[in-house]
């Protein structure tokens, strides 16, 4: 059924954008991804089906996911942070996910 992009929902604006994106990924697959906060819009099973897409594409390339949403990000492998000092600097930590779960584990 044909809609108008303005009458759609902010989830169903998202899931249009990620199914171009994935489309365009299998015809023509782009080294490297940059998502920048997509799935706030989405709702829990459309959120773990991203997910499931993201992980399937990692084997064939980089990607960057810039997220609040804690099932993304322990989807990932890295996981970065930035934080502001109270000295003013911004400082970058990260963490290997591996890492985290074996702590947790032991």
């Amino acid at each position: 059924k044909l809609k108008k992009l303005s009458l759609l929902s902010g989830g169903e604006r998202a899931m249009v954008a990620l199914s171009l994106l994935f489309a365009f990924h299998y015809a023509s697959p782009s080294p490297i991804y940059i998502f920048d906060e997509v799935e706030p819009a989405l709702d829990s099973l459309n959120l773990s089906r991203f997910i499931k897409l993201l992980e399937k594409i990692k084997e064939e390339a980089q990607i960057i996911v810039i997220t609040h949403q804690r099932q993304t990000m322990e989807a990932g492998e890295t996981i970065y942070g930035v934080t502001l000092g109270p000295d003013g600097i911004s400082r970058v930590y990260s963490q290997k996910f591996a890492e985290v779960t074996q702590l947790e584990h032991s």
